[in-house]
Order: C-alpha cells, then structure tokens, then sequence
C-alpha cells in the first residue's frame, strides 16, 4: 500500500468516526426533545392558562410535524443536499422551544410545537440512513443508535424537575436548556463532513398496492395504529395526569416519565434476546396480555405504590409490541415498497389522533375520563393481536 493510500484510509477512518459521534449526539437530543414536551406541558398549561383540548392539540401538532418530516426528510435533501436539509430541519428545534418560552398564544405555540415534530423526525430519518449507510449490515450500530436515543430520553423529565421543582414557571428555563443543546445540534451537523450525493429513487413502472390485500399486513397496520395511539398518550399525558389527578406531585410525576422510558429499554433488551426462542404470535400475545393487565393498574390507581407498578409494568410490556409487530411483516415490507410507507403513516396517524381526543374528553369529564380513553386503544390493540395468532396458528396447521 503506498503513502497516499494510506493517508486516504486514515482521513476516511477519522470522517467516519466524527459521523458516528455526530449521529450518536444528535440522537441523544432528539431522545431529550421526545420526552421533555410531555414533562413541561402539565407547568406550560398552568402558566399560559391553557385548557385539556388545547394541550392535547400540541401534542398531536408535535406528532403531524413529525410524520410530515419523515416524508419530507427523504425528499428535501435529493433537492437540496443532505446538509443543507438537516440544519433546516435541526433549526426549528431551536427556534421552537425559543418561542414557546416567549408567548402563550395558542397559535404560535402550535407552530413551536409543529416545529420539534419537525425536528425529531428529520433527525431520525437523517441520522438512521447515514449509520445504516457507514456500517451497512451491522445491526449492533443502530441498536447503540437507539440505545443513545433512550438515554436522551431518560434524562430530559430529570431536566424539567431539576427547574420547575421549586418553580411552576421553572419550565421555560428547562425549555431554554433544550433550545441550548438543539442550538448544540445544529453545530454538530454543520461541522459533520455529511456526503450530497443523494440518489433519485428509481423510477418504478407500477406502484404495487398488493400487501392491502394481505390479512397479516392489515392486522399488523391495526396492531400499531392503536398502540401508537396509546404510546402517545401515555408519553404526553403521563406527567399532567398524575399531577392533576392529586396521585402524585408534578416534581414526582416528571420522574415517572424516566421510569416509564427505563422500562421501555429493559424489555426491549429482553425481547431482542427473546425473539430468536420464542415465535413473534406468541411474543406478542405475551406482550399483549402483560400491557392491558399493568395499564388498568396504572389507570385505577389512586396512591403512589400501584401506579409506579403500573408504570414499571406497562413499559415493560409495552416495549416490545411495536418492533415485534414490524419483524412479524418484514417479508411484505421487502416485497413491496409501499408497505413500510404505508404502514408508518398508519400508525403515525395514531399518535396524532389520540392526544387531542384526550384532552377535548378531559376539558368535558376530567382528566381520568380523558386517560379513560386510551383504554379502548389498548383492547383494540389486545384483541388484534389475538386475532394475529389465531390467523398464524391456522396457517401453522395448514
């Protein structure tokens, strides 16, 4: 190997390594946004005077701008460039949480919420196709990409305590901190050595619509709908529930989300390791059963000791529903390249949904008549999944 050669595996070695600790610390933030709205909401609602119906809405602007970037994301950079896509995406995350922290007008907050959705989900979709792209086939990479992600998660509600715990209005010093590192964000990207060359996507003869007619397709398109929309609401909810219930305070209950995420990551580990002895119907059906058992716990709670049960519980199971669920139609996702499209758009619609029907039903009967709600998502999600295992089982037999 000559001199040049050499220095050319050196610089692409040292590129590679900076992408990977740019993606890695990216993740990291965006984990933090994710989690970091629903433990300032229940505070941001006292301040701004806001009611039920109008906190749900910003929930579920959060999640329209997150499904709306997943697409645009994928898009923006073949016209623009992959840099210059990211920093525009990676700066409304600053100027969001910059401008919820200066008005309380229902519209512009909105739109700041509007704009993390816009950030959270460009930022995924960018930093899952570059660590895809530099370590193809390694799945190792991305589950650290995610395990960062969950980090990032579990420390933000410790954020939101850390200022509000003898300030209600605490929050905006909190939010300040979060347009601080997305302001970190936007840095890293524009120092990252990101490659342009973004190909068009090849022209496709006929756009084959045939996984509709698939009964294992639609009833895992129903499964992750309905748990979405329970996910969502648990993840936004969570923390103004139990402080406006009187179960807990504020300061406690902004913990509970970091359980609850703590949780999430254990089971995911467990089902990961699981997956290869256990069939995915029957993981499911496991999953399924442990979820609605821990979520009406958590929903009849009245005291501190069953509803952290109920949290621990509910994570653990609820953990491995989603990407179990998308493992048990991976085939019809290879086959057709709509499937995976379709099916995230599904289920984002969920998330959308969900947490404005909470707070409408709160501002009417209160906010355990809201959370109610959610449970219907849950037995529709149970009962699909029993529906999924009587279908494989009679393809088993067959």
């Amino acid at each position: 190997m000559d001199i040049q050669s050499s220095i050319n595996e050196k610089e692409t070695a040292r590129t590679t390594k900076r992408l990977f600790i740019g993606c890695f610390y990216t993740f990291f933030v965006n984990g933090g946004l994710a989690l970091i709205l629903g433990a300032i909401l229940p505070f941001m609602k006292a301040t701004y005077n806001l009611n039920y119906q109008t906190a749900g809405l910003l929930l579920s602007f959060h999640s329209v701008g997150n499904l709306v970037s997943s697409f645009t994301g994928g898009i923006l950079p073949v016209y623009l460039g992959r840099k210059k896509s990211i920093l525009l995406f990676s700066s409304m995350g600053f100027l969001a949480f910059l401008l919820m922290t200066l008005t309380g007008n229902p519209f512009l907050l909105l739109l700041a919420f509007f704009m993390t959705g816009m950030n959270r989900g460009a930022v995924s979709n960018f930093n899952n196709t570059m660590i895809n792209e530099i370590a193809t086939g390694k799945g190792w990479a991305l589950n650290l990409l995610h395990s960062i992600f969950a980090v990032g998660a579990l420390v933000s509600p410790f954020i939101a305590l850390f200022f509000t715990k003898n300030d209600p209005d605490g929050w905006i010093y909190a939010a300040l901190v979060l347009a601080f590192f997305c302001l970190t964000e936007l840095i890293v990207y524009g120092r990252m050595q990101i490659p342009n060359n973004v190909p068009l996507p090849k022209e496709r003869k006929k756009a084959d619509l045939g996984f509709l007619k698939n009964k294992y397709f639609l009833t895992a398109s129903g499964i992750l709908f309905s748990y979405m929309c329970a996910e969502q609401a648990i993840n936004g909810w969570l923390v103004t529930y139990f402080k406006d219930s009187g179960i807990m305070s504020g300061n406690l209950a902004q913990s509970m989300a970091s359980l609850l995420w703590l949780t999430i990551l254990i089971g995911r580990l467990i089902c990961a390791y699981l997956s290869s002895k256990i069939k995915k119907s029957r993981m499911l059906l496991l999953n399924a059963f442990g979820y609605l058992i821990f979520f009406i716990v958590l929903l009849f709670s009245r005291t501190m000791a069953p509803a952290v049960t109920g949290i621990i519980g509910v994570g653990f199971f609820m953990a491995g529903l989603c990407p179990t669920t998308m493992a048990s139609v991976g085939e019809i996702i290879k086959e057709y390249p709509l499937a995976l499209s379709f099916l995230l758009t599904f289920s984002g619609l969920g998330a959308v949904l969900m947490p404005a029907i909470i707070g409408s039903v709160a501002d009417t009967v209160g906010i355990l008549g809201g959370m109610s709600v959610v449970i219907i998502a849950v037995v529709i999600t149970v009962a699909l999944i029993i529906y999924n295992a009587v279908i494989s089982k009679n393809l088993e037999i067959s």
